[in-house]
């Protein structure tokens, strides 16, 4: 039985985690500063944001809270649904590739794409260095769509790119372009 199946991380990495929990402390942070000014009691140790004026610091610092808040449960939800989740399957018995994400809940929430391996024209690398690295490898159809087999938002290293698309390009029995 010769199946291959790679895992793609999603949202869940440790820089989101780090993100959504600075966030999550500043955001904090500015609106019970804010509130404190407005209510006149300090809401936050080590501070005195009470002898702050509400108007503008205290509504501006409730408006910075309330933005921060809300991007940092923005963040959190992606990490509890695993936003960008998912694995590549590469069934050689059955000659099915198999591409499976994961995405924001509704009627799309999964994105499960499964292509014949006689359709598949070849295993395509783009590598683009300098100020926004580029390194990913493309499954390309005969119909010439191109589906991204590796994660995004974190560049491979140039070898695991090469080493991935050349075993990916023998065990399909394709082409590799880009190298």
């Amino acid at each position: 039985m010769l199946i291959r199946q790679d895992s793609i991380q999603g949202s869940r990495r440790i820089s989101n985690y780090w993100w959504a929990s600075s966030i999550l402390a500043g955001g904090l942070g500015f609106f019970l500063a804010g509130l404190s000014s407005y209510l006149g009691k300090n809401l936050l140790p080590f501070t005195s944001a009470a002898q702050l004026l509400f108007i503008p610091q205290g509504i501006i610092m409730t408006f910075y809270g309330t933005t921060a808040l809300l991007l940092s449960m923005f963040l959190w939800l992606t990490i509890f649904w695993n936003i960008g989740g998912g694995y590549n399957k590469f069934d050689i018995d059955s000659g099915l590739v198999t591409v499976f994400r994961l995405g924001f809940p509704g009627k799309n929430r999964i994105v499960c794409l499964e292509y014949p391996i006689q359709e598949i024209k070849s295993i395509k690398v783009v590598i683009q260095d300098g100020l926004t690295p580029r390194r990913e490898i493309y499954l390309r159809t005969k119909d010439n769509r191109e589906i991204p087999l590796t994660r995004v938002g974190e560049p491979l290293l140039l070898s695991d790119v090469e080493n991935q698309a050349t075993e990916l390009a023998r065990l399909l029995g394709v082409v590799l372009e880009g190298l």
